[in-house]
């Protein structure tokens, strides 16, 4: 339909246009089920930084007029001869007044180009990244980075309430536009599809948040897309006191689509995410066992060598040392005791000779540790219980499962085990750290300033995440609508709970709002212009989030403020001895508290950053041909860095491109020469920490045999593996 009223649009009879038109609007109105929606016309990219010529699509950089894309015939004197695929006549152009476009399904070669970056780490660790383009054709390049390796990709997308706050086809979508449902649709579809090729199959996650507007046709189209995985959707309160609308309920509320793919594990979270005031279970402290076994089987003859005095200091009830094995037959009342201690022996209430439950050297061992001890020591009568923790919570301690908090007077550890909370996750969350103003908006603007308008709170993204990638400190996480960059700042506050090595990639254009866009124009400043470019999302917001916060400075330089931690009110389930007349009984309540909700970020200062780096890149296209001849290897240096993993600084070729790269500290290396190949086989032996070898020959031949002699985990063939993905990926779409 959308192609049929742009064809109607340009009938000059404008009698015969009009009745065209009332006869298709009939048409549309007709009852239709399902998820049905337009393709819409393909939409295009500007392409400012390629030249204007011959053969090539245009648009006016200025469209406010004239949105026609247009080919070029001819080019001379600056002056551009242009046509339509509709019309016969032809219109010339200022070039200073066109940009080159892509449509989309058009095969495009990108490389990223280095735009600043940030280093807050050892120049060796890993690297976030930032690319500014269209998301569209972002994703197909992560698509030749990332196929089927990324874990978890969580988006924000435009929530298509029709302010114009989004555009589609590089113009506004607004209330007037009757086909903005289906246009947002047609948007997120491609988008999606490239996305489901980014996820891991075996196990990842796509988590997608949006508001009532659309929050039904998304979820149809997701169980169109991801047909064999698991979708769940979330309840999200992001402003309990709601936003007020005429004759209408307040909206308190957003909605989070859940797509799991594959065995994906799922973290515990210590609340349920519903309750406001939360009880918890108090942390259970560790259990200690009798030393004395007491099976009826366990007498002294059974095992001899579990039989031993265990001595205690009369005064303070504390062991000092394991006796020796006392043998069958003699009397152990004959054994002699250190002078101002007790013998205590296993014995039972009849005064039958048991057994302890470790052997003589092992008591000794524990009770070093703090694992044995004695309990109830009655100075007068010296009498008291020997305890000991057995060997399972043994290896809770030690494994850190269970968490020492300190050591009795007698030396023995002090340990508990961690609340985990009560009950599973719900599926409405009501959380005030979710809150969209305070720990969206608030965080944003220490940062930036008023800059940009209804971030997410950095906790809600950092919750839907922990509970994917909270176990794997190592996942890849991917955002191609970037936003204000909260994603990246959570993948930072994750990473800074476990001192993980998660990595994110975001992707966001250089868009602005139409307020801002008009200013712009109006002072005579154009799409491509540097003032223009200047204003735009990824240069205004995001990238100075990203270096704020990991610099912990804001844009002037100043130290940011606070800590990471949130309040929050719980009430601890403990037990309470009551008085009730001449009697005390042992009854459990929940006592009120305030502890942090993160409590592994409570003491990181939000003026310390976070120990990250990150990379700024701006997506271009190159030329196929020069490409193919290896006269862009520079620019394609920072993909094959980022397909390699991103490790150490991105490397740049400032000279002329040398026969061989060997990049120990990025783990990759690239045989630009192929009659180099024996030298450069053996400095890949030299580094074994070299993991992804990038070959450049036109031969297949050539290329299995070098790879044949190899002992690495990746191989690519250059230029060919590139090629040869875009191109197959122009014949898909």
């Amino acid at each position: 339909m959308a192609a049929i009223n742009d064809l109607i649009a340009q009938i000059t009879d404008e009698g015969l246009r009009k009745r065209l038109e009332q006869e298709v609007n009939k048409l549309s109105k007709q009852k239709k089920f399902g998820l049905v929606f337009e393709s819409h016309l393909p939409e295009v990219t500007p392409l400012y930084d390629m030249p204007i010529k011959t053969g090539c699509k245009v648009i006016l950089r200025d469209r406010s007029e004239d949105k026609n894309i247009y080919t070029v015939l001819s080019v001379d004197n600056g002056m551009a001869v242009c046509g339509l695929k509709s019309a016969e006549g032809t219109k010339s152009i200022s070039v200073n007044d066109l940009v080159r476009v892509a449509e989309f399904g058009e095969p495009i070669y990108p490389y990223l180009k280095p735009i600043d970056c940030v280093c807050n780490s050892s120049e060796d660790d890993f690297w976030h990244a930032l690319i500014e383009a269209d998301n569209y054709h972002a994703l197909q390049l992560l698509e030749y980075l990332y196929a089927s390796r990324v874990d978890c990709i969580y988006i924000d997308p435009p929530y298509n309430n029709r302010d114009k706050s989004w555009k589609y086809n590089n113009d506004y979508v607004d209330s007037s536009d009757s086909y903005a449902h289906s246009k947002w649709l047609s948007f997120m579809e491609k988008r999606l599809r490239i996305a489901k090729k980014l996820l891991n199959p075996k196990k990842s996650v796509l988590i997608l948040t949006i508001d009532e507007k659309e929050y039904l046709h998304i979820g149809c189209l997701l169980e169109e897309i991801f047909p064999d995985a698991q979708i769940q959707m979330i309840t999200s309160v992001i402003s309990a006191k709601g936003v007020v609308r005429n004759d209408q309920f307040s909206r308190v509320e957003e909605y989070i689509f859940v797509v799991e793919y594959g065995e994906v594990s799922f973290s515990k979270f210590p609340f349920n995410m519903l309750d406001d005031d939360v009880k918890k279970e108090a942390d259970r402290e560790i259990e200690w066992l009798g030393f004395r076994r007491r099976a009826p089987q366990a007498k002294r003859n059974s095992r001899p060598n579990q039989f031993y005095p265990v001595y205690v200091n009369n005064e303070t009830g504390i062991i000092e040392a394991i006796g020796d094995v006392v043998k069958q037959g003699v009397d152990r009342n004959t054994i002699s005791v250190p002078e101002g201690c007790t013998a205590l022996w296993p014995l039972s209430k009849d005064g039958d000779e048991r057994l302890w439950s470790l052997i003589p050297e092992q008591a000794r061992t524990n009770l070093e540790k703090g694992y044995l001890r004695v309990k109830n020591w009655n100075k007068k009568e010296r009498t008291g219980t020997v305890y000991y923790l057995p060997s399972g919570t043994i290896d809770d301690i030690e494994s850190g499962k269970a968490r020492t908090i300190g050591k009795n007077n007698d030396g023995s550890i002090i340990a508990k085990y961690e609340a985990e909370g009560t009950t599973p996750p719900k599926r409405v969350w009501n959380m005030k750290s979710h809150n969209a103003e305070t720990y969206g908006t608030n965080v944003l603007n220490s940062i930036l300033g008023k800059r940009f308008d209804y971030p997410k709170s950095i906790y809600a993204v950092h919750d839907a995440l922990s509970f994917f990638v909270g176990n794997n400190p190592n996942a890849l996480i991917i955002d191609f609508f970037a936003g204000s960059g909260t994603t990246l700042h959570a993948v930072n506050l994750l990473n800074a709970e476990d001192n993980g090595n998660r990595r994110c990639v975001l992707v966001t254009n250089n868009e602005m709002s139409v307020e801002e866009e008009k200013q712009l124009i109006d002072a005579g400043r154009l799409p491509g212009d540097e003032e223009w470019e200047n204003f735009g999302i990824a240069n205004y917001v995001t990238w100075p989030r990203i270096v704020g916060c990991i610099k912990g400075r804001d844009i002037d330089g100043n130290v940011l403020q606070g800590n990471y931690g949130v309040d929050k009110e719980t009430y601890e389930l403990q037990k309470l001895k009551v008085v009730e007349g001449d009697k005390t009984k042992t009854i459990n309540a929940y006592i009120k508290k305030n502890e942090p909700l993160y409590p592994k970020l409570a003491e990181l200062k939000v003026g310390d950053g976070f120990r990250s780096n990150a990379i700024f890149f701006k997506l271009g296209f190159l030329d196929k041909t020069s490409v193919a001849l290896g006269m862009q290897f520079k620019e394609l240096l920072p993909v094959l860095w980022m397909k390699a993993g991103a490790k150490g600084r991105c490397p740049e070729i400032k000279e002329n491109c040398p026969k061989m790269l060997i990049l120990p500290e990025n783990r990759f290396a690239v045989l630009v020469d192929e009659n180099a190949f024996l030298e450069f086989s053996d400095e890949i032996k030299k580094h074994p920490s070299i993991q992804t070898v990038y070959l450049v020959t036109d031969y297949e031949v050539n290329y299995r045999s070098m790879v044949r002699s190899m002992n690495v985990k990746e191989t690519y063939q250059l230029y060919r593996d590139y090629l040869d993905n875009f191109r197959i990926n122009h014949g898909r779409n």
